[in-house]
Formats: C-alpha cells, sequence, structure tokens
C-alpha cells in the first residue's frame, strides 16, 4: 500500500519469505524489488533514490510499527553484498550461546542509532523467533515397532524436504525433492496427516509419536571467519562519507563491546577499509612522477618546483568549490585532484618553457619571466577556458549517477578556475624565486670550489 502511494515508484515485486541480507527463507521475512519511474519521468526536487529512500522509511517506521521494514540501494558495484553502504559484521569471539551474541548485538545497535554520522542500522539475527518444537517419544515409537531414525527422516521429508534422485531430460540434469504441499504443513496440527511405516508394514500417524511444544530461538545462526556472528547493515547519514559511517561505528564497538566480541568487515566495507590509507601515497606518486618527468625534460631540479608550487592553487580552488555546493570529498573529488595535478602543471609549463628559453638569451631572469607570462597568456587562457567549458555539464549534470559526475564536475571547474584566475600571476614570480634560489646555490658552489682550488699544498718530511 506504501509502495502503490509514493510517487517516484514505478513497479515492484515481491518474494515471501526471502531475505536478500541475511540469504536465508524464514516464514517472517519479505523481500520487495523496487524500480523507480525513470529519472526524466520523476524529475523535479525530491525524487532522487535517496530522497525516495528516506521517505518510504520514514513512512515505514510510523506506520508499520509491529515489524522491521526498511528500504536499501544495492550495491555500487554489484557482486560485493546486497546492499548499499556499510557491511560489518559483530563477532561473538568467546565461543558463548546465541543469547551473549543477542545482548551484546542489542547494545551495539542502541548505540549506534544514537550516532549522527549513521542511518537505517539494522540487523537480520534474531535470538527470540517464535518456533514449534517436536519431541519424539522414544519409549512410544518402540512399543509401535517403528524405528527413530524413520521418524525423523519422514518429519524431515514431509515439514522440511528430502532429496530422492537425480533425472536427466531436455539435454539438463533434474535434481528432485520431496516435500508435503503448503497448505498441508501450516499448523502443528498437520503433523497427524503425516504416516511413518513400523516393521509390521502398518502405517502410524507421526501425532501418535510425537509432542508437539511452542518455544523460541533464533531461527538461523550465522558464522563470520569461523565465530558465530551477527551482521549489521545500514548507511552514512546525509552530509557524512562512507569512512566517517565505518569509523563511527568502530568508535561504538570500542565503547560498548567487551573484550571477548570482536567485529570485521565484508564485502565493499571490506573493499574500502583494506585501501584506507593510500589516497596520499597516490597524490605523492602523482606529483613525483611530474616532477622527475620536468627535470628530466628541463635537465634541471629547479625548474620543476617553480611548476608544482602552482598545484596547491588549483587543489585549493578544487576545495573551495567542494566547500560552497556542499558536497563530501570522496573517491570522485580525489579523482579529479589526481587530474588537477596535471592541468595545474600544464598551466606552469607554458610559461616556465618560454621564460627559461628567453632567460637563456638575455639573461635577465625577470624579465624573461615577464615575457613567458604576456607570450603564453592567450594560449593559457584558451586551452583552460575550453576545458572548463567541457566540464560544465558534469558541474550540472542530472539524472542517474549524477552525485559523481558533478563532484567530479565541481573539482576539476573550480580548480582549474582558480589556477587559470591566480595561478597565471604566480608563476612567474615562483619561477623567479625558484632560479633565483638555485643560481645562488650554484654560485656558493662555484666560489666553494675555487676557494679549494686556491688552498696552498704543503707537504713536510718526517
Amino acid at each position: 500500500k506504501i509502495l502503490g502511494q509514493s510517487k517516484g515508484v514505478r513497479a515492484y515485486s515481491t518474494i515471501g519469505g526471502f531475505s536478500l541480507l541475511a540469504y536465508v527463507t524464514a516464514t517472517y521475512n519479505g523481500f520487495f524489488f523496487v524500480s523507480l519511474e525513470p529519472w526524466e519521468a520523476r524529475g523535479g526536487k525530491g525524487m532522487a533514490a535517496q530522497e525516495l529512500i528516506a521517505k518510504l522509511n520514514g513512512r515505514f517506521k510510523a506506520e508499520i510499527p509491529e515489524a522491521t521494514v526498511f528500504a536499501f540501494l544495492p550495491p555500487p558495484i554489484p557482486g560485493l553484498g546486497s546492499a548499499g553502504g556499510f557491511s560489518f559484521w559483530l563477532q561473538d569471539r568467546s565461543g558463548g550461546n546465541v543469547a551473549t551474541l543477542d545482548e551484546n548485538l542489542q547494545k551495539f545497535l542502541t548505540a549506534a542509532k544514537k550516532r549522527p554520522e549513521l542511518q537505517n542500522v539494522n540487523s537480520s539475527f534474531r535470538a527470540a523467533v517464535p518456533q514449534i518444537f517436536v519431541d519424539v517419544d522414544r519409549d512410544k515409537a518402540l512399543k509401535q515397532g517403528v524405528p527413530i531414525g524413520d521418524v525423523y527422516q519422514a518429519l524431515q521429508a514431509y515439514l522440511g524436504g528430502t532429496f530422492v534422485n537425480q533425472f536427466n531430460r531436455f539435454g539438463r540434469q533434474w535434481r528432485v525433492f520431496m516435500q508435503a504441499d503448503a497448505a498441508d504443513r501450516l499448523t502443528p496440527e498437520d503433523i497427524g496427516k503425516f504416516y511413518v511405516r513400523n516393521n509390521d508394514g502398518n502405517m502410524v500417524p507421526l501425532s501418535a509419536l510425537t509432542t508437539v511444544r511452542t518455544t523460541s530461538g533464533p531461527e538461523y545462526t550465522q558464522r563470520f571467519n569461523l565465530f558465530r556472528a551477527a551482521q549489521i547493515t545500514g548507511a552514512a547519514a546525509p552530509g557524512y562519507s562512507s569512512g566517517q559511517a565505518m569509523s563511527a561505528l568502530e568508535q561504538v564497538a570500542a565503547q560498548t563491546l567487551p573484550r571477548d566480541m570482536g567485529y570485521d568487515w565484508s564485502d565493499l566495507s571490506f573493499q574500502e577499509k583494506r585501501a584506507e590509507g593510500t589516497t596520499g601515497r597516490v597524490f605523492i606518486l602523482s606529483i613525483l612522477f611530474v616532477f622527475l618527468i620536468l627535470a628530466a625534460l628541463y635537465e634541471s631540479w629547479s625548474l620543476p618546483f617553480s611548476v608544482l608550487l602552482s598545484v596547491p592553487i588549483a587543489v585549493f580552488g578544487a576545495f573551495i568549490g567542494l566547500l560552497l555546493r556542499k558536497f563530501n570529498f570522496d573517491v570522485y573529488g580525489q579523482i579529479g585532484l589526481i587530474v588537477l595535478i596535471g592541468l595545474a602543471a600544464k598551466n606552469a609549463i607554458l610559461i616556465v618553457e618560454f621564460a627559461k628559453a628567453e632567460f637563456e638569451k638575455s639573461g635577465d631572469l625577470v624579465a624573461s619571466a615577464l615575457h613567458g607570462a604576456r607570450v603564453r597568456l592567450r594560449p593559457i587562457l584558451m586551452t583552460s577556458f575550453a576545458f572548463i567549458l567541457g566540464c560544465v555539464p558534469l558541474w550540472i549534470a542530472s539524472g542517474a549517477g549524477a552525485a559523481s559526475r558533478k563532484i567530479l564536475g565541481t573539482v576539476v571547474v573550480a580548480g582549474m578556475l582558480a589556477a587559470t584566475l591566480i595561478g597565471v600571476f604566480l608563476i612567474p614570480a615562483l619561477y623567479v624565486i625558484a632560479e633565483r634560489i638555485a643560481r645562488s646555490e650554484r654560485k656558493f658552489e662555484a666560489k666553494l670550489a675555487r676557494a679549494e682550488e686556491e688552498l696552498p699544498v704543503t707537504a713536510g718530511v718526517h
């Protein structure tokens, strides 16, 4: 009913009794595949997938209090998990019982739901599911001449299903399972409809050999890295990155879990955790390779510094753009920064290369820098604004995947604007400063070499 009334939802299909998060079948589970209207049909404010999910979750919580119902996005990379967001496993490393795991799980969930960085924090683990327990009266079974194994096999075949055999048909191999029809195994009284054969060949009703009672317990238990565990899923709240959400979960674990409880990551969260801290190394390697290429190009260790010192201007502009548009600095922003290292260096190379050639002719450092800036101003503006205008579609992107394109476009457009409008005035000054420092060092080394040559050579005989 809620899905049918929701604007932007096109269609949905239902799978009863199945949980996509835990990949198990249980009577209290249900799953919906929801298809949204095409982006051009939705349009308007508040029709993005994340916004629709927030609205649906609000209605689910308010209108269905007797169940845990929540919507979530599929994983960004198909095959890495079943849902978007994080995948966190709470592990009982003490080998305790289910009650211990459930107690710590509820304590952890209560604390995690209070964190502003997290939303839709839930777990598919249930430790007290209503169940029906069947006691087999062994004495009655022996008196009736029914083997105990046959009783259990009959219960499994009728209620749970059992494998019979395989057969070949239509060029394929098919497996045959036997199970009572769903309508005949709905209530405990239905056990009286099932019979088992005794040693005399007579059929004995299972109800004469069993006693049924109600109980509670976990429908299933899962293990992660050999430890009994409960999976916790959720996502980062608006305005927070996935890294901040994962850090918040680790802080909650440190505050609430005893020493014999642990945690681990899986799916995309595991890959993100494994790649954590590599961004800085990528930036350093990018700058290092640009430096080495420029040093080989100019056959100088000083000129690359005047080129690379303009890169922080572009980086500063990129962060200002993200701040003004209230975007997160995510992986798309990091890719944009790596692009900016090359683009900002390109502007500086255009000026420094001409300034270097003019300096070799005239010998006037300042005049050469100004000449390079004047001569190369128009090519810098043409190439830079051609690139910026080419990235405007990323800046104003809409539709599916627009968030990633907007962040990437914001970084490169804002960074290039800063590198073009500010850097073009600073690059000549940086070139002059770097060359003066290099020349002063070369003069000092030359004086030191001459002084060593002019020292008198003395020899003595002992």
